[in-house]
């Protein structure tokens, strides 16, 4: 294990506890997509079912049950604790146009053709467009909350330092995987355009505010 990858995962863990703590400390998941958070609770759900079967390491066993625990209790708060104030209406990306193809590629596209690997495929495909239902109702409302692009910062971020942990892995482990790696950089463009507003806006104490779709 290399220093890009823990400092992945902990940006990913920061990204989780900024959207747990916003919505718990406001008592509101307004400005959150619940799809986005159902699409990550399938992504943790299917590609750690290895906890069962195999063990790697504590760390590697301890952060799994963290991130499926999270991910849980994040789309609980959304649908069941404060529902009154999600907004579905904004919301309204439609899952299947990613679940469809995704679950699709998993089966056409995966390292051997077994129940585990098929959804852990599917995990990987999945991470990389989950983030769109947020984007997406980002881009309808016009607008973000600060703290939301916090998180999206940092789970953007997570991703981009995953990126250098497989260019790490490659040059000192001979280690390539063709499908993380292209979903890792497929995932890491859907962030760019987000990235620049972070840095020109949100850094210097703006409101992340996009033109409103015609």
């Amino acid at each position: 294990m290399n220093i890009f990858r823990i400092l992945g995962d902990v940006s990913h863990l920061l990204a989780i506890i900024i959207l747990l703590l916003k919505i718990h400390k406001s008592k509101s998941c307004a400005g959150i997509s619940g799809k986005s958070q159902i699409l990550f609770a399938l992504v943790f759900t299917t590609r750690y079912l290895d906890l069962f079967t195999t063990f790697f390491s504590v760390y590697n066993t301890v952060m799994k049950v963290i991130f499926l625990i999270c991910a849980y209790i994040t789309v609980y708060m959304i649908y069941v604790k404060f529902r009154k104030t999600f907004d579905s209406e904004n919301d309204s990306f439609r899952l299947e146009f990613l679940l469809v193809p995704v679950t699709g590629l998993s089966f056409l596209e995966n390292h051997s053709f077994t129940p585990l690997e098929i959804l852990w495929t599917f995990s990987i495909y999945l991470e990389s467009v989950a983030i769109l239902p947020q984007l997406f109702m980002i881009s309808k409302t016009g607008e973000a909350e600060t703290i939301t692009t916090h998180y999206l910062f940092f789970l953007g971020l997570y991703r981009a330092l995953y990126i250098a942990n497989w260019v790490w892995r490659y040059y000192t482990e001979n280690f390539y995987d063709q499908i993380a790696v292209v979903s890792g950089v497929v995932q890491t463009i859907f962030y760019c355009d987000f990235f620049y507003l972070y840095f020109t806006k949100v850094l210097k104490g703006k409101k992340l505010s996009l033109p409103m779709p015609v």
